[in-house]
């Protein structure tokens, strides 16, 4: 009989409670909270950090709160008072200045694939994505849903470029490409995975290939010091 004590009760627990951890991590930086903390010069209180992400005390506090037990910030009291900072996970992860930031690919999940996911059973039982009843878009168009609007198609892209800023450099040297002077990245998007494999390979030339609204959104949003090596191809979707 399954008790508070049982691992396979705590396994439930924290399967069920999953999505409010995730929930709290999106919101916090959707307010901007771990950015606010990096700017400071030391740590805030609760009132310095409602000012500045613009919420109320109370919920700020809540939500500073809960961060700390998922140790994604810290706190230190002084005369009874508590004072918040980002821990290492934060700082790397969590604040858009980091070169290994990955804000924005949270910011996508929370306000796309999470919005999906709430269709979970739906999807199952009609064999198709839940596009047409989460964002009003035919299911057959997926990237209708992802670039939805200019600020979400740019959003999309930088997300990319976080991923491959952290996994790029693992994936391009899973096999030596060394020997291949010619390379092209299909739905290649902002460049970012063109820009990590010439870091890796400086010899080689790029193709990014993609749809000609995103090479567009591409060259107006991202730099490329790499030009001559880095060639952008706009193709049209067929499906």
């Amino acid at each position: 009989m399954g008790s508070s004590g049982d691992d396979g009760y705590r396994l439930l627990n924290e399967y069920t409670n999953g999505f409010m951890v995730s929930q709290v991590l999106f919101a916090a930086c959707e307010l901007g909270v771990f950015d606010l903390l990096a700017e400071a010069p030391g740590p805030l209180d609760v009132a310095a950090v409602a000012a500045g992400v613009e919420a109320s005390a109370h919920g700020t506090e809540l939500l500073l709160d809960t961060c700390v037990s998922l140790k994604l910030l810290k706190v230190e009291t002084r005369a009874g008072k508590a004072f918040y900072q980002n821990t290492e996970l934060s700082s790397a992860y969590l604040t858009r200045v980091s070169p290994t930031s990955q804000c924005n690919l949270l910011k996508y999940m929370g306000r796309t694939s999470y919005g999906c996911w709430g269709h979970l059973a739906d999807a199952v039982r009609e064999g198709k994505n839940q596009y047409l009843q989460t964002f009003g878009v035919p299911a057959e168009d997926l990237f209708t849903a992802i670039y939805r609007s200019e600020g979400e198609r740019l959003q999309f892209m930088q997300a990319l470029q976080e991923v491959w800023s952290v996994n790029g450099r693992s994936v391009l040297t899973a096999f030596d490409l060394s020997g291949f002077p010619l390379m092209c990245d299909l739905g290649g998007g902002p460049g970012a995975l063109a820009k990590e494999c010439l870091c890796l390979y400086p010899g080689c030339k790029v193709t990014v290939f993609d749809v000609p609204e995103v090479v567009r959104t591409a060259k107006q949003h991202f730099s490329f010091s790499e030009e001559e090596q880095i060639h952008f191809q706009e193709v049209y979707r067929s499906w």
